[in-house]
């Protein structure tokens, strides 16, 4: 911090209002504007008091030409903080659930403004946002990668055409976010860098949302995207350049050529018919913490299936035929997965543009795992005996049984 400075009356007035604010747990958000310090490209900070895992924190968001940047700090120490910056900037705008207070500076003085919010208005307010930080809370709309992908406009506003791509980035957040609370409560002594792996990861949406939660709200992690077209790994990698992740990277390939030596987090959304059993199989063999899959293109199954004779009226249709099959192939999926030491939800994610169903497979590692359950190893034979199936992929590959041949498909 820089040497103690002396403060105007108006300062004072103004700094006192914020200490007051957050000792009263009125503290809506703070503003400073205009910033003219030594931190370059800096634009503007925003400031509010948040929960961070069970402990209320000073949360700071600063805007930079390129991109944001996200610090947390201690609660004691947050009058200090807010000093020391607001002296390199010449606008602070202090929201309370009572007022709004501005302190303005030029060469010659300071003033302080202040406009009472009325309670009616107030109220609305504070309703209205609460019901936004629901639906948006996991990725900041001012996030610079946004803008640069074209989901946002220069102005951080959510361009109309991209608000379904907007709600599943943010649900896919959200459920990241609860998987990743509970395997970190069962490996709290993990220190490497979270290494994360996006098998397929097209024009990078959820690779970003997600290496951008993860910086402000955690640590610098360790996420590389999978992707075969060459433009697309261009595309992201300047993207990632510009945007100043610097431990986000993209790998043009597929589950077969890229091998990572280690992952706890591995993403596969729609890879093609048996490339989500080569995914998984990866995230198994690389004793994954986290697997997320939304599989698509289920064709492995269906030609091999034998409809049981009570169910042979229902399958005679061929798009129940179709619908039985997904569900045996996903079901076979999420028993290998629990079999091999995960606790395993299957559920359906919000509906992407290409696709009317969107079904996820969530899998968190157990820490008590010592070796394949034979009681889960058991139904999956039984279901493949009574559909007539003779071979699955995932449960070839854990085998080492599986004999090379093309796992893509063009869909």
């Amino acid at each position: 911090m820089s040497a103690v400075v002396s403060l105007s009356e108006q300062e004072q007035q103004f700094f006192d209002s914020v200490q007051q604010a957050i000792d009263h747990q009125n503290f809506d958000r703070l503003i400073l504007s205009q910033y003219k310090g030594e931190l370059a490209a800096l634009e503007k900070l925003t400031f509010r008091v948040i929960q961070l895992q069970n402990e209320t924190v000073l949360s700071c968001l600063y805007h930079y030409q390129t991109n944001d940047v996200t610090k947390n700090y201690p609660l004691n120490d947050a009058l200090s903080i807010i000093q020391e910056l607001t002296l390199h900037c010449k606008q602070a705008n202090l929201f309370t659930d009572e007022a709004e207070i501005q302190l303005k500076k030029n060469k010659k003085k300071a003033m302080l403004t202040v406009s009472k919010t009325k309670p009616n208005v107030r109220t609305q307010k504070n309703e209205q946002q609460g019901h936004d930080r629901a639906k948006h809370r996991f990725v900041d709309q001012e996030s610079y990668f946004l803008q640069a992908l074209g989901i946002s406009d220069a102005n951080a506003k959510i361009i109309p055409s991209m608000a379904r791509k907007w709600k599943q980035i943010n649900k896919f957040i959200e459920i990241f976010s609860g998987a990743l609370t509970h395997i970190q409560q069962q490996d709290k002594d993990k220190s490497h860098a979270l290494k994360v792996v996006d098998f397929g990861s097209g024009k990078g949406y959820l690779t970003f949302a997600l290496y951008d939660y993860l910086a402000k709200h955690l640590q610098i992690p360790d996420v590389t995207g999978v992707e075969l077209n060459e433009n697309m790994v261009k595309f992201c990698q300047d993207v990632a350049a510009r945007s100043e992740f610097t431990q986000l990277d993209f790998f043009q390939g597929d589950v077969r050529t890229y091998h990572p030596d280690h992952l706890d987090v591995m993403i596969a959304l729609h890879a093609c018919d048996v490339a989500t059993d080569f995914a998984i199989h990866t995230g198994i063999r690389l004793n994954a913490q986290m697997i997320m899959c939304a599989p698509c293109c289920h064709k492995e199954l269906r030609p091999q299936m034998q409809s049981p004779k009570v169910l042979q009226p229902m399958l005679q249709f061929g798009i129940h035929a179709g619908q039985q099959a997904e569900m045996l192939t996903d079901t076979i999926r999420a028993l290998l997965l629990k079999a091999y030491g995960y606790e395993t939800k299957v559920f359906e994610f919000v509906a992407l543009e290409h696709t009317s169903k969107n079904k996820m497979i969530l899998a968190t590692k157990r820490k008590d795992f010592d070796r394949p359950d034979q009681a889960v190893l058991d139904q999956i034979q039984a279901l493949k005996e009574m559909y007539g199936i003779q071979k699955q992929s995932l449960e070839l590959l854990l085998n080492d049984q599986w004999d090379q041949q093309d796992i893509g498909c063009k869909c």
